[in-house]
């Protein structure tokens, strides 16, 4: 049933953008042993412009040799701008005929001059080029123009896509210099904020872990280093046109149709710290944020609720897994698991056999702790210096016990295969 609605989904998305969208921005064709397709938003970037352009220019394989030029292309769309973007990628363009580049210039009205926006355009464009050379696990690799990818960028994406992943974000890094001009409390906030994120992510390992996406991952999923196959792209439906934050939505768009989603620290990316920015929930923006708090506490979800969540978010998925093999569960299971989660058990039960895959059921369950508030009242946010320490002193813990039952596993099996050392030396 949802094999069959993922690909209805898929094969509209397709008609729709290959057959009413080829060329809707760039006219050249693709090469035909291009199996990459970069885009690169752009608005207003003339200071960073060919820095970015330079990193995709010198792509390296993982041994550190130059990849074939002819392997990958880049489109770059300058949408309203108003300094100097366009005329110094054409420049570019113009002086480095080998890379494949091609520069799109458009002014979109209001209603669309939106990240979102461009983005989903872009992506739709290099879905349609790929899929005209028969390239299913074709990639499209996302980028902006004022962030510079690292050299093995795309080959660490594309080893990515080779052992299995259908999507994989990289990681947002940021220069010294750059961090070193930010007022030392906003840099500390961002400091703290990277910590948290990693930890969180240790914390999932152990209590709900992602089989696909094992440490060591990361925990951002930002546009800025963000890739799918061409074929994901079409089954997800897409990038969604929302105004922000479309990397969130487009992550969450995958994985609610089951997509190997991999956060690959392999894959990096320097990105701007400037703190002005386009979209109100990116990290330019963020750190406005903090800027503006003056000393005041940074306030996130305690270590404590994380842990409810993914403890709730396991119980849930092993009842799930149950549930595909014909268990019928209990009340008596059901509540304890709403009750974890703070949401009505009645709608958690209809949930449980409308909702067409665990992702999409789990979605839904965060929109209604939202609209229902009870989760909010009953974990307040904490000052992110207590939820860092309280995150350390419960990962040690699991830590320790994860050691403990590594070795004791190791011990079984060398105590069993001097067992069966012994017993083949009577015979």
């Amino acid at each position: 049933m949802q094999s069959d609605c993922l690909s209805a989904v898929a094969e509209e998305f397709h008609c729709q953008n290959v057959e009413c969208l080829t060329s809707f921005l760039v006219v050249t064709p693709p090469l035909n042993q291009c199996d990459t397709c970069v885009i690169v938003p752009v608005r207003n970037e003339a200071e960073t412009m060919e820095f970015t352009l330079d990193a995709l220019r010198y792509q390296t394989d993982l041994q550190g040799y130059p990849l074939d030029l002819t392997s990958y292309e880049v489109i770059v769309l300058a949408n309203n701008c108003s300094d100097d973007s366009v005329k110094i990628a054409h420049q570019y363009a113009m002086r480095h005929p080998e890379f494949v580049l091609h520069v799109v210039e458009k002014t979109l009205p209001p209603s669309q001059a939106y990240i979102g926006y461009v983005r989903q355009i872009l992506m739709n464009e290099a879905y349609a080029r790929l899929t005209k050379l028969g390239q299913g696990r074709g990639i499209i690799a996302s980028t902006d123009g004022d962030t510079r990818v690292a050299s093995d960028w795309i080959a660490a994406i594309r080893q990515e896509i080779h052992q299995g992943a259908d999507a994989v974000s990289g990681r947002l890094l940021t220069d010294r210099s750059d961090r070193n001009l930010l007022d030392p409390y906003t840099r500390l906030c961002y400091l703290r904020a990277v910590g948290y994120g990693y930890l969180g992510v240790e914390l999932e390992s152990y209590i709900d872990p992602d089989p696909f996406d094992q440490l060591p991952r990361h925990h951002q999923h930002g546009g800025a280093s963000l890739a799918v196959t061409a074929e994901m792209y079409a089954i997800a439906g897409g990038m969604p046109a929302v105004r922000t934050p479309e990397d969130v939505a487009f992550y969450q768009a995958l994985v609610r149709v089951g997509a190997q989603f991999r956060h690959s620290s392999n894959v990096k990316v320097f990105t701007s710290m400037r703190q002005q920015g386009r979209v109100s929930n990116g990290m330019a923006n963020q750190l406005n944020q903090w800027s503006k708090l003056d000393r005041q506490p940074y306030l996130v979800e305690s270590a404590a609720a994380l842990e409810t969540r993914l403890q709730g978010r396991s119980n849930l998925r092993r009842l799930w897994n149950y549930m595909l093999k014909d268990y019928q569960p209990q009340e008596q299971e059901i509540c304890s698991i709403a009750n974890l989660l703070h949401i009505n058990p009645r709608w958690l039960s209809y949930m449980l056999v409308q909702s067409d895959s665990f992702a999409e059921l789990f979605a839904l369950i965060e929109q209604r702790q939202d609209q229902e508030g009870n989760w909010q009242k009953a974990w307040k946010p904490v000052d992110i210096r207590h939820a860092i320490a309280d995150l350390r002193l419960r990962i040690s813990r699991l830590r320790a016990k994860a050691q403990l039952g590594a070795k004791t596993q190791l011990s079984a099996k060398t105590h069993l295969g001097m067992q069966t050392q012994l017993a083949h030396s009577f015979k």
